[in-house]
């Protein structure tokens, strides 16, 4: 970046300015908002930070204070992911304030000017990062009215999400009479200019704005009176982006996607997979690497024996002259005003202004460049959408007293932080905020098999392939042991006594916790070659094995190394190996069903096409009766639980069964076809492929609550799982894992491993999946990338 950069320049500090905020030392202006002043710092090691303060206008008000604090703390919590960590904060005292790292990055408003109309994957990344964390406040109800040019960052790795609440996006802030604080917002969506309260499609609308206007340059509505009532300006949006951004700007809030399922149709793998490689235009490059540089050269003062500055080094000095800096952090980042009169004027020419308008308006970092004046078209007099007032959210217009409404959580009126001690605290479990990943531990790629994973005794996750098995902690993710003798192509199994049984070529291995050695070999029944496990109880084991060119299911005691029976069972459409699973276990049989792969031209034709079950004495093996259920076909999703119940997915709708009179006992309508459900707590938890969750009474049929996962719609139904204490149900699919209150629905959060995993990690391709739940929490697993998380 040379001298033409339309980026903010680094302004020297004035008089009045801080020079120390508890460790770090001020060097220079970086840019003023409405409400805040940021400051370029570095700390005792020199690093580089960027502190946030206050104007000195605002304070000393309590009200802005208490929402200063809030949002600080809001960050904090969403800390991870695209919201960057913060590095201290310390809202006591005359002058509170925050640091977090310093990142190159560039505003989304300075990004346009400089590139002009951003490319299509660019915006894809852009837009998936920002639904991703939308997501994550949404999963609570609540709004983040975050979203402007000015608050959203693009960095090297992806886009920044800056602003937690109406601070950090403010267009102006100023106090009023009685200590209340006006805050004001640069853009209205139509249910607000109806007077109507906000909520979270507000947000998802004001995501299409800032898509739209990435993808054209240009706002797609010209004004407040557009949004209410004219159709958006969407001509130049890309082709595959059009129908997404059109849907985001619906002026009824009902017709607009949530915010996961707008992440998912942007960037199905996540925002951050989609960004490796590279994901800015060069020049937007080329003007990170120039920032970069510059802050890189700015030199800390000397000072006196009583801590005056004397001397700035001349390469600081030479940096106060014109050159780009913006930076990435946590707390809200509003626009910018334009640069004290001190500043030189020839520091930056005027960049192009956005049109006045929901994106632009008069003021802030995107409707002229710092240093220059406003166009003349630009409103001198508040507009339309400056003026509505009373808003319950407490959101453009309105005037925050003592009771100012923090947008993401109910926070607000707590007491702000009385220790001004600058230190890092921990975040604490908050509504919509998923849970910090407690380790991620990368299984090496294998082409050998597939990859299974089982918890043993709450503290061990043991994946198989066919080429080894390793043990991993489930309290630090640590690896710590993987054993080639102990490989298998199947699951491993917990037993009942504690035990881990694995399946091998040459037979079953019971192995030792501490090092994965075989504590005992207990080789299949002469000449047999297992082909699957099909389910255990207690000690004991079913499975499929071949022997002579037959197929039989063995029932097999691991305590006593014994075959308990054996009973033949078709063979199987070649080349498959008729594989069996055991869907529901009583007293006194078991029940299964084939693996449809295997099955032969004869099975489906004698079943006209339904799906065949099979009772089976568990005592002695005798076929007590084979019959199908139903309408359910061999390829619906099939489960059932340890009181003989059968849930079976068909036509449209799941429908349970008793297997001991063999009679429907009920059935749950749906529009979608279900997945497979899960009996845990005395309910049933099952999800369908519109991505709803249902709560269900395993004995009547009666949905006690259904919710949405706000993930988008399609593909397979979610996978269902229920924690350890059946407190939490896990609903995992392509997209996400969300997390729902098992009592009464409420969805706590929602976790995407964008932005967790390091670059090339994992298979971002693959679905969610919730493997294992214990005690210690819920491993979520992605490809090859298993993640610790603390659930409860």
């Amino acid at each position: 970046m040379g001298p033409s950069s339309p980026l903010q320049p680094i302004g020297p500090l004035r008089d009045g300015d801080p020079r120390r905020c508890g460790p770090y030392t001020l060097l220079a202006r970086v840019r003023e908002s409405a409400s805040a002043v940021r400051y370029l710092a570095r700390d005792g090691a020199g690093a580089p930070v960027v502190v946030t303060a206050p104007q000195p206008s605002l304070a000393e008000l309590p009200a802005f204070r208490r929402r200063f604090a809030a949002e600080a703390r809001t960050a904090e919590r969403l800390a991870g992911g695209w919201v960057p960590e913060p590095l201290a904060t310390a809202v006591d005292g005359p002058f509170p304030w925050t640091a977090t790292p310093y990142v190159p990055a560039l505003t989304l408003g300075e990004a346009v000017a400089l590139a002009g109309p951003l490319p299509g994957r660019t915006v894809r990344v852009l837009g998936a990062g920002l639904a991703e964390t939308l997501a994550r406040v949404h999963a609570t109800g609540a709004v983040l009215h975050g979203l402007a040019p000015g608050t959203v960052l693009l960095a090297a790795d992806g886009p920044r999400l800056t602003a937690f609440g109406a601070l950090g996006a403010a267009e102006s802030a100023e106090a009023r009479a009685g200590g209340q604080l006006s805050v004001r917002l640069g853009y209205l969506t139509p249910e607000q200019v109806a007077g109507h309260e906000p909520g979270p499609p507000s947000d998802v609308f004001v995501l299409g704005l800032l898509l739209a206007y990435a993808a054209t340059g240009t706002p797609p509505l010209a004004d407040a009176d557009a949004i209410a009532d004219a159709e958006p300006a969407l001509g130049d949006v890309p082709e595959d982006l059009c129908p997404l951004i059109a849907r985001c700007l619906a002026k009824a809030p009902e017709d607009r996607p949530g915010a996961g399922e707008a992440a998912a149709a942007l960037a199905l793998e996540g925002a951050s997979a989609l960004a490796r490689g590279g994901w800015l235009p060069d020049r937007l490059v080329e003007a990170l690497d120039g920032q970069a540089a510059r802050v890189a050269a700015l030199r800390m003062p000397e000072e006196d024996a009583e801590g005056r500055t004397v001397r700035v080094g001349r390469q600081a000095r030479r940096d106060a002259a014109p050159g780009g800096l913006v930076v990435a952090r946590p707390a809200g980042v509003p626009a910018p005003a334009a640069p004290p009169a001190s500043a030189p004027a020839s520091a930056a020419p005027p960049a192009p202004a956005l049109p006045p308008g929901p994106l632009g308006g008069g003021r802030g970092p995107d409707a002229a460049s710092p240093g220059a004046a406003a166009p003349a078209s630009a409103p001198t007099a508040p507009s339309r959408r400056g003026l509505l007032t009373g808003l319950a959210a407490g959101v453009t217009g309105a005037v925050l007293g003592g009771g100012g409404v923090l947008a993401l959580t109910s926070g607000d009126d707590a007491p702000p932080r009385t220790d001004a001690k600058p230190a890092a605290r921990p975040r604490p479990a908050v509504p919509g905020v998923p849970p910090q990943p407690r380790w991620a531990y990368q299984h090496p790629a294998t082409a050998r098999s597939v990859l299974h994973a089982a918890a043993w005794r709450d503290r061990i996750l043991v994946l198989t392939t066919d080429a080894h098995a390793t043990a991993v902690d489930l309290a630090t993710g640590r690896r710590l042991w993987q054993r080639a003798e102990a490989a298998s192509a199947h699951r491993a199994v917990p037993l009942a006594d504690g035990r881990l049984l694995v399946a091998g070529g040459d037979g079953f291995r019971l192995l030792t916790p501490a090092d994965g050695s075989a504590a005992r070999r207990m080789p299949y029944p002469d000449g047999v070659r297992l082909s699957s496990v099909a389910g255990n109880s207690g000690t004991v084991v079913w499975f499929t094995g071949t022997l002579a060119s037959r197929t039989y299911l063995f029932a097999y005691d691991t305590a006593r190394a014994r075959e308990l029976w054996r009973v033949q069972v078709p063979n199987g459409r070649p080349p498959f190996t008729p594989v069996h699973e055991v869907l529901a276990l009583r007293p006194d049989a078991l029940v299964f069903r084939q693996d449809p792969r295997s099955l032969t031209a004869a099975q489906v034709k004698a079943a006209k096409g339904l799906a065949v079950f099979y009772a089976h004495d568990r005592a002695t093996g005798a076929r007590r009766w084979f019959r199908p259920f139903g309408a359910a076909r061999p390829g619906d999703a099939v489960s059932g639980d340890a009181s003989g119940r059968l849930y079976t997915a068909a036509e449209g709708g799941l429908h349970a069964f008793d297997t001991r009179t063999r009679r429907p006992l009920w059935r749950l309508r749906a529009t979608a076809a279900f997945g497979r459900a899960q009996v845990a707590a005395g309910a049933l938890y099952v999800a369908d492929r519109s991505r709803t969750v249902y709560a269900v009474d395993p004995a009547t049929g009666r949905a006690r609550w259904r919710r949405g996962t706000e993930s988008a719609a399609g593909g397979d139904a979610p996978g269902v799982t229920v924690s350890a204490s059946g407190r939490t149900v896990l609903a995992a699919d392509a997209a996400q894992v969300t997390a729902f209150a098992a009592g009464d629905g409420r969805r706590l959060w929602q976790f995407q491993d964008a932005g967790v995993q390091e670059p090339g990690a994992g298979d971002t391709s693959a679905a969610y999946g919730v493997p294992a739940v214990g005690a210690a929490g819920a491993v979520v697993r992605r490809g090859r990338t298993f993640y610790g998380l603390p659930v409860e």
